[in-house]
């Protein structure tokens, strides 16, 4: 890989297609012809096509459709204004709570730092090439999540199963947001409320400080009390004639009873919890505000979001390495098991943990990179984007096990007893240890704002995606910033309706539901037929030479040998693998002995919850070839070629200039690609179906 300097960067122009199918080439082939493009032929033979292709495109979109404030406004899109607004956006998106909760439990889980080997590996065969992929494509058409698919309509419906998902993971990551804002709400007192026992919520079966005093069994939550005594060193088990009472804590108890009031199953969902249903009303009220405007706010706000936690997160770390058995807990995270390595748990929890914490197979990443400049260098965003996640996670990590090891000394358990992932990390676990700390109060502060914010900037984020696929597929509907925010309260009013369902007694068990199918393997085959479309129905080459007048770096084979091979190939074994190793969803309540297991009837819901977004590549397709006219085989031709959406022609049409060669070759070049970097030399010019 090398960059190229402008002299060939002019030759690149000469002899690029950019993507345009020439008259007698097929659909599927790679621009390996010769033919120059129109625009860098003579003049005259330049202005003959020009009028020709303005011609057809006034057959389209006739100018009595369309006024001049209309054909200003689809035709000019919003862009990033400062240098590091698309980079930070990213960070913000991807990096969020699973770096802080998933990723170190995971690390330790399967063998501390052998772990990093499979992590590693899946960040370039996969993580990397499918982040650069979804830039790439939203920068290069300068569309949303669906409308980007239109470069092969055949598979549009790639862009509605990420849409799918990102509505399903939008409805309840905001849930999490929730309980953040109940907790630190709930720290702006002088003792936190789930260090002690005797509140309302509590049970007979709550004790105190179960840390500093209590001897745990295999479960850091729960007891059985026993029918004899005994004391020593300080280490106290519980005596008398109770035999079948549950030791509690208080921390656990707050989170069951307080803030989740939990029922006992899904098929007890109860009543709206009206405190966390206000919780939540206030998350979606803070998400609306942060991108009702587009990027032109939520670009600044991305400044603070995303650079915020780091102080958050550095402060912590120093408070956990200073706790007595720090090292203790950091041992187990590193020291690295290499049995592991031959387990295919570890290489699926790799692959997973990477496509989690890069937000792929959402349409979040083509969204945001819609609104780059065509000539930003996202290559290089990409590249520190992944040092900064896995940094993050690693980071994560040391203030996670650093915090466990000193439960563990204090508690004198093993590790495994106290280390957990998910909500009961950050909710359950955590706050244990912040309550034994000095000034809790201020630590807690410190912490749930931290997991605030690492919420908020994923969650506007991969809204803004959400909202931006939607908008680019009728982009005429939303002419006017009031009905863009008309637009983005009714899609935050629909998420906060669906969410509500999670805040009920029994919300918690459909939150695990939502968590564990939606957003589950099934972005993996997503993955798999975004690099199947890109390297072969679009072409490696193609967009290889697309990247080369983008990003002013050569990049030789390296785009078809990840995205022709290496990363389909990886994305479906990890898709395979997952497969085989699956096991139905339970729910492990630490008040419960008993693990709960969900019904039929919910794991079924489940899984047509997963599927109803990969379902959408076959209805869509069947969809498209339905309404294309000729028969199948030119149906099918038709919907491989590279299509115009509607803003895309009205940009082309409002801004003829584009067509025609000045003195300066390279501009002119440039801005035809970025006018219309699909327009085909057809009989017509084909208009999106979609």
């Amino acid at each position: 890989m090398r960059f190229i300097n402008r002299l060939e960067f002019a030759q690149t122009v000469n002899q690029s297609n950019f993507g345009i199918i020439p008259r007698q080439s097929h659909p599927l082939s790679p621009m390996t012809s010769s033919k120059r493009h129109p625009v860098l032929d003579e003049e005259k033979q330049n202005d003959r096509t020009d009028s020709e292709s303005l011609a057809k495109l006034g057959s389209h979109i006739s100018r009595s459709e369309h006024d001049e404030d209309s054909e200003k406004l689809l035709g000019k899109r919003d862009q990033w204004k400062r240098r590091f607004d698309f980079l930070l956006a990213c960070i913000g998106l991807s990096v969020g709570l699973g770096n802080v909760w998933r990723f170190p439990y995971l690390c330790y889980k399967n063998g501390g730092g052998t772990f990093l080997i499979p992590y590693f590996v899946s960040v370039f065969a996969a993580g990397l090439p499918v982040f650069l992929l979804e830039v790439t494509l939203g920068q290069l058409t300068s569309q949303g999540g669906i409308s980007a698919w239109n470069i092969c309509p055949l598979f549009t419906g790639i862009g509605f199963a990420t849409t799918v998902t990102n509505f399903c993971l939008s409805c309840y990551y905001n849930v999490i947001l929730a309980w953040a804002l109940y907790y630190l709400f709930s720290s702006l007192t002088a003792i936190l409320p789930w260090t002690l026992c005797g509140q309302w919520w509590n049970t007979d079966g709550c004790r105190d400080s179960y840390l500093t005093n209590m001897t745990t069994m295999s479960n850091t939550s729960d007891l059985r009390l026993n029918e004899s005594s005994s004391s020593s060193g300080g280490q106290i088990s519980l005596a008398g004639n109770r035999s079948g009472l549950l030791f509690v804590d208080a921390a656990t108890e707050f989170w069951e009873r307080n803030v989740l009031g939990i029922s006992n199953g899904i098929e007890h969902m109860g009543n709206v919890r009206w405190q966390m249903a206000l919780c939540l009303l206030l998350a979606w009220m803070i998400i609306f505000l942060c991108i009702f405007r587009g990027i032109k706010t939520s670009g600044k706000i991305m400044y603070v979001t995303a650079t915020t936690p780091y102080i958050f997160m550095f402060i912590l770390l120093g408070r956990a390495l200073s706790l007595d058995g720090s090292l203790h807990g950091l041992r187990y995270y590193v020291i690295p098991d290499w049995k592991k390595l031959a387990t295919l748990t570890v290489w699926a929890d790799a692959g997973s943990q990477i496509f989690f914490s890069y937000s792929i197979s959402l349409g979040s990443l083509t969204a945001l990179g819609s609104y780059n400049p065509f000539r930003h260098n996202a290559f290089r965003d990409c590249v520190i984007y992944a040092s900064v996640n896995t940094f993050t996670s690693l980071l994560a990590g040391l203030i996670i096990f650093s915090t466990l090891g000193h439960m563990s000394t204090v508690a004198n358990v093993p590790i495994s007893s106290v280390a957990e992932s998910g909500p009961g990390l950050a909710f359950v676990v955590y706050p244990k240890a912040l309550s034994i700390m000095p000034i809790s109060p201020f630590w807690s502060v410190c912490f749930f704002t931290m997991i605030l914010l690492l919420g908020v900037d994923s969650q506007f984020a991969g809204v803004e995606g959400l909202v931006t696929a939607l908008i680019d597929l009728r982009p005429r509907l939303f002419i006017g910033a009031w009905r863009r925010t008309a637009f983005v309260t009714l899609v935050c009013l629909v998420c906060y309706a669906v969410g509500l369902t999670m805040v009920t007694e029994g919300g918690m068990y459909l939150f695990q539901l939502f968590n564990h199918y939606a957003g589950s393997l099934i972005i993996l085959l997503t993955a798999f037929f975004e690099c199947i479309v890109i390297g072969y129905f679009y072409g490696a080459k193609r967009i290889a030479q697309n990247m080369r007048l983008m990003y002013g770096m050569n990049f030789g084979f390296l785009p078809t040998l990840f995205w022709c091979v290496i990363s389909p190939v990886y994305t479906l074994s990890l898709f395979i693998i997952s497969v085989l190793i699956y096991e139905e969803l339970t729910y492990e309540r630490a008040s419960k002995p008993e693990v709960y297991q969900y019904p039929d009837w919910a794991v079924k819901v489940g899984w047509l919850l997963a599927s109803s977004s990969v379902f959408m590549i076959p209805v869509v397709m069947f969809v498209q070839i339905l309404r294309t006219p000729g028969s199948l085989c030119q149906r099918i031709k038709t919907l491989c070629r590279p299509q115009l959406t509607e803003s895309q022609l009205i940009r082309i049409e409002s801004n003829p200039e584009g067509f025609r060669q000045s003195a300066n070759r390279e501009t002119s070049t440039a801005i035809t690609v970025m006018n219309g970097p699909f327009l085909t030399q057809s009989d017509e010019v084909p208009t999106s179906s979609t």
